[in-house]
């Protein structure tokens, strides 16, 4: 069987200059001994939907957490490579001037303030602005015109309310810093199918109509490539397959250790092969 290689040559200068985000090799240790991401490479266009692929445990949440600065937190650190958010390397940044800069992220889980209302969660992500109470309205006004579901909860304790609520009120707080940019982590964990389309359509509608980039993190590989322009597969902190998402979609590889199809069968989980995988991805 033919091997397949991993598809992540050094961006372009072309490709760089377009960017909004770039990864150059780098990586990432925890406890100052354990390797978690061994040089991950990665670019995410101005005004695109990457998505970043992979079982539990590839590396996927750690990646967002380099980009955003939260692995100090977690006594991790980039050792190595470099990171660049809109022109300027940002990995010795706090993640309050990422913040200041356009990119934020939208935790796995979703963090809500429980004891906050629906409104007060939104209007926290407005602590980094100083460009007044009336701009200020005017986004909130902006965010619940995405999310109708927030207007009418806006007084709700936000621990009160559903996990797909809750999921809109942590990207509608993200909206509220007017990002150029989110890293959204697994938006699909824990929520129903239908609730799940719903997020990403908005998702998609503020892409198109807002202009802001995505970095998507997700498990959910079928949802997520069908919004996504471009995809990155992690496997153990390495990077082994990248391409566009239709042709991700259509690559056997992914169809059979993703979407559980081989040979255009569907085919049980106990059939996978994972030793086969590791063998012909990081061969």
């Amino acid at each position: 069987m033919t091997a397949v290689k991993p598809m992540t040559p050094a961006p372009s200068a072309t490709a760089a200059a377009a960017a909004i985000l770039t990864l150059n090799n780098i990586e990432v240790v925890y406890d100052r001994v354990i390797l978690v991401l061994k040089g991950v490479s990665l670019s995410v266009s101005k005004g695109g939907i990457v998505a970043l692929l992979g079982a539990n445990g590839a590396g996927k949440t750690t990646t967002l957490k380099a980009i955003s600065n939260l692995l100090h937190s977690e006594r991790g650190e980039v050792t190595k490579g470099a990171i660049t958010f809109d022109g300027a390397e940002v990995q010795a940044l706090s993640p309050n001037e990422l913040v200041k800069r356009g990119c934020i992220q939208v935790m796995q889980g979703r963090f809500c303030f429980d004891h906050l209302t629906i409104e007060e969660n939104l209007l926290s992500g407005a602590f980094t602005r100083r460009d007044g109470k009336a701009a200020i309205r005017a986004d909130l006004d902006k965010v619940y015109n995405y999310f109708p579901r927030l207007a009418e909860r806006r007084r709700a304790m936000a621990g009160y309310t559903s996990g797909g609520e809750q999921q809109m009120c942590a990207i509608g707080r993200a909206l509220m810093s007017r990002p150029k940019m989110i890293l959204l982590d697994e938006p699909s964990m824990g929520l129903a199918p239908q609730v799940v389309d719903e997020i990403f359509t908005i998702m998609k509608n503020l892409n198109e109509s807002e202009g802001v980039s995505f970095l998507l993190a997700e498990q959910n590989v079928n949802m997520a490539l069908k919004y996504a322009g471009y995809g990155y597969i992690l496997e153990n902190g390495r990077v082994v397959l990248d391409g566009t998402a239709a042709a991700l979609g259509e690559n056997e590889d992914v169809k059979e250790f993703y979407l559980g199809v081989a040979e255009g069968k569907r085919k049980s989980f106990r059939e996978g092969k994972h030793y086969k995988r590791r063998k012909r991805w990081l061969a």
